[in-house]
């Protein structure tokens, strides 16, 4: 059995994400706790919300990089196998770097702070847009270039499935474009366009701390969202991390590429179970597994 440790991105979040695990593993309570002196209060908004603040992009996402380190150390710690690789969808990028020793726990917390307030900021609210689309994605990326404005795809998610994100009139304007190819087109509740060339001020705000950072050495590789490909060299990781900002998440590839190295298992870690999904609908006969409470790990490990 060959082993990927996938890692949600936003919109994953619930409120008691991590409660039960850290209750029930002293590594994963540590994980918590080191949270809260990272980012005070942080702690009991994820335990009581509201949910409308822990929803917001700040919040969100250094919790749900909480989340899953916990729910990931407390199955190291009840005796989880070995991992062969990690990938992480946008923001879960950062919790599989911290699994794999590249990143503290504390840098990672540090870093998607700051990222969530330079990507909430990097647009004005109701300026931009997401739209999801059900269909073939060259023909998706194919309207978008044909599109006046901004608009590009976001995220390659399924292989019938991909987000585009841009300038709120680009957006429509390619969704009615797309719905007249007879693709189906879902409008996304979102508070900014991720994952385009209008997060650019966040790209260049967040690269002096990426750039800052010290990393660690990493134990296994991880699968970077902006290129599919493995990354074994560390330092590449601050300029990774920097392009995925404004880069597509290509989330199928990715997939593909670990099922080509041979992975035949796939263990989500943390909330939700989103990933394992696009799993299953890019490959249908993959073994996959969702872990973020107690019962889930004992499961996992019988």
């Amino acid at each position: 059995m060959t082993v990927a440790a996938l890692f949600p991105g936003q919109g994953s979040q619930a409120i008691g994400m991590g409660q039960a695990v850290a209750a029930a593993f002293p590594v994963a309570q540590r994980v918590m706790e080191q949270t809260e002196g990272v980012v005070p209060g942080l702690l009991s908004l994820m335990r009581d919300g509201p949910v409308e603040t822990l929803t917001l992009t700040a919040n969100q996402q250094p919790a749900l990089v909480a989340a899953s380190v916990a729910v990931f150390r407390a199955w190291q710690q009840a005796g989880g196998g070995p991992v062969a690789y990690a990938a992480g969808h946008s923001l879960g990028e950062y919790s599989a770097l911290v699994a794999a020793g590249a990143l503290t726990l504390e840098d990672a917390l540090r870093l998607t702070r700051l990222r969530g307030e330079l990507m909430q900021g990097a647009v004005p609210p109701g300026d931009g847009a997401m739209s999801a689309v059900m269909g073939d994605p060259a023909v998706v990326a194919e309207v978008c270039a044909q599109t006046a404005g901004v608009v590009q795809p976001a995220n390659y998610n399924a292989p019938t499935q991909t987000v585009i994100s841009g300038e709120k009139a680009a957006v429509e304007a390619a969704s009615a474009a797309l719905k007249a190819r007879g693709l189906k087109v879902i409008p996304l509740k979102v508070s900014a366009p991720f994952h385009c060339s209008l997060m650019e001020p966040a790209r260049s705000g967040l690269a002096p701390a990426l750039g800052a950072v010290p990393l660690g050495q990493l134990q296994f590789p991880v699968i970077a969202n902006v290129t599919a490909e493995p990354v074994t060299d560390v330092t590449l990781v601050p300029d990774l991390l920097e392009r995925q900002i404004t880069g597509s998440v290509r989330w199928v590839e990715t997939v593909q590429r670990l099922a080509a190295l041979g992975v035949d298992t796939f263990i989500e870690f943390g909330q939700g179970t989103v990933l394992t999904g696009l799993v299953k609908r890019i490959l249908p006969d993959a073994r996959t597994v969702n872990i973020h409470t107690p019962d889930e790990i004992q499961r996992a490990l019988s």
